[in-house]
């Protein structure tokens, strides 16, 4: 549950925040906390108001204790709480009627002995405070080497470090008894301060750290669970759920605790089916249950001999043939009872706004034809060539003077190829021949060649003459 002005969200939809810090009024963006729904709520005349006090330490970690001095504190107040040795600081979370509930609720009672608070925190203690919370990081990557080099099973999860800085309690997890008494002087000699050892359980870990649980949203240990209670995989079997380890477990590496929030839902629909451990009698044979629908109410067997063909029966016809078989009698058959299951398919009730029903709506689509890259600037390249003048070489300016003008009207000129592919009439390719004919028609043809030949390279032409 979090506060009004954390859930306002801005202009560019991020959320607000009341910028407290965790120290807000309502003290709703901590985890564990309680909403004190008696806070506008007046005292009876001549009552006397509570004097208990619920105060936060690090990762939700809360005490009771007794206002002795009569101060006036709020939600979100910091004060020094007494310890031993020295004082604590602490934030309050709960004060007034519903402190003595939280108690009852807690095993602690009403006019039991507890601990006091001393004063409202000082900026001074505020100060040596926020120091002692900034070393607790940096700590437990040193003590944790220091514990790997002594070769010891255990994990240490976290540090916390007293008020006033005088003592630092480790928080460690193991699966078996630890002698760390050389690890303490190991500590003692390092960081020069009070060191204190305390186990917790894996659960408990998981709750002081918190995190994300497989469904997305924070762990329920370090949000709103307080008591721990055990799972058993008789909770999975239940609800027909696949013995996965990997996904029955938590963070914790425990079996997850919501396996037992629908377990009695499953328990209250079991008792009206059969068990899975019954067995069929029938002329065809013996029939084993291999598969249960608890709340549709379906069962589905197959024979021994035949174990790949499966038949639904509904629970009142599989109560019907073992009241049959109670009588030392046989049913006819599996089949005279079995239910026709068609296979629903569910209804699409949703619209699509938006128009994003297909996969592929972000793929560019193919073209079929492709075209060769820089094929168009290829093709402007050999127009423009084409087009521009080209420097003629003497030979050819002489030639030129001596052909006849085409603009003049005479005649357009044949070109190489159309006189190749031109058809030779037959008989008349021998008949008369000159030897030397065609000794003349390959010199006709190397001149139109030099003709369609591109101007040669200037520089090139000038370092051949200088080297002439």
């Amino acid at each position: 549950m979090a506060c009004t002005s954390c859930s306002t969200s801005s202009k560019d939809g991020t959320p607000k925040g009341c910028k407290n810090n965790g120290t807000c009024g309502t003290d709703s963006c901590n985890k564990l906390t309680v909403f004190d729904w008696l806070s506008n709520m007046s005292l009876p005349g001549g009552q006397a108001p509570f004097d208990g006090v619920e105060v936060r330490f690090k990762n939700g970690r809360k005490e009771f204790y007794r206002n002795t001095e009569k101060l006036t504190l709020s939600i979100g107040d910091i004060v020094a709480t007494e310890a031993s040795p020295g004082h604590d600081i602490g934030i309050v979370t709960l004060t007034g009627e519903l402190v003595k509930i939280q108690m009852k609720k807690k095993g602690v009672k009403a006019n039991a002995d507890l601990a006091k608070i001393y004063r409202k925190a000082s900026q001074k203690d505020i100060d040596i405070w926020s120091n002692g919370r900034d070393k607790e990081e940096p700590m437990k990557v040193v003590a944790r080497e220091l514990a790997i080099k002594l070769k010891l099973e255990m994990k240490i999860s976290d540090i916390e470090f007293q008020g006033d800085g005088s003592k630092a309690t480790f928080y460690y997890t193991a699966n078996d008894r630890v002698d760390f008494r050389q690890l303490i002087k190991d500590f003692a000699r390092v960081f020069s301060i009070r060191i204190e050892m305390k186990q917790v359980g894996f659960r408990q870990e998981a709750s002081r750290l918190g995190g994300i649980g497989s469904c997305g949203r924070e762990l329920c240990c370090s949000t709103w669970l307080t008591d721990f209670r055990s799972v058993n995989t008789s909770a999975a079997r239940y609800q027909q759920l696949s013995l996965n380890p990997q996904k029955l477990a938590g963070q914790c590496g425990k079996l997850k605790c919501c396996l037992n929030y629908e377990l009695d839902t499953y328990l209250d629909a079991l008792k009206g089916l059969p068990d899975m451990d019954t067995k069929l009698y029938t002329d065809k044979g013996d029939a084993i249950c291999q598969k249960v629908d608890i709340f549709k109410g379906l069962m589905w067997f197959a024979y021994t001999d035949n174990m790949a063909h499966w038949h639904v029966l509904t629970a009142e016809n599989v109560k019907e043939i073992i009241a049959i078989n109670k009588q030392k009698e046989r049913a006819s058959s599996l089949e005279d009872y079995a239910e026709e299951v068609t296979a629903v398919e569910p209804e699409k009730t949703f619209q699509n706004a938006m128009g994003q029903d297909s996969l592929t709506r972000f793929d560019a689509p193919k073209r079929k034809n492709r075209k060769k890259p820089g094929g168009d600037k290829d093709r402007n390249k050999v127009t423009a060539n084409a087009d521009a003048p080209r420097d003629k070489k003497p030979q050819d300016k002489a030639r030129s003077n001596n052909k006849p003008n085409r603009e003049q009207g005479q005649g357009p000129k044949i070109q190489s190829a159309e006189r190749q592919q031109a058809p030779k009439p037959e008989g008349a390719a021998n008949a008369g021949q000159d030897p030397n004919a065609n000794r003349n028609k390959d010199k006709n043809r190397n001149r139109n060649k030099n003709r369609n030949r591109p101007p040669r390279d200037n520089n090139n032409a000038g370092t051949t003459d200088n080297k002439n």
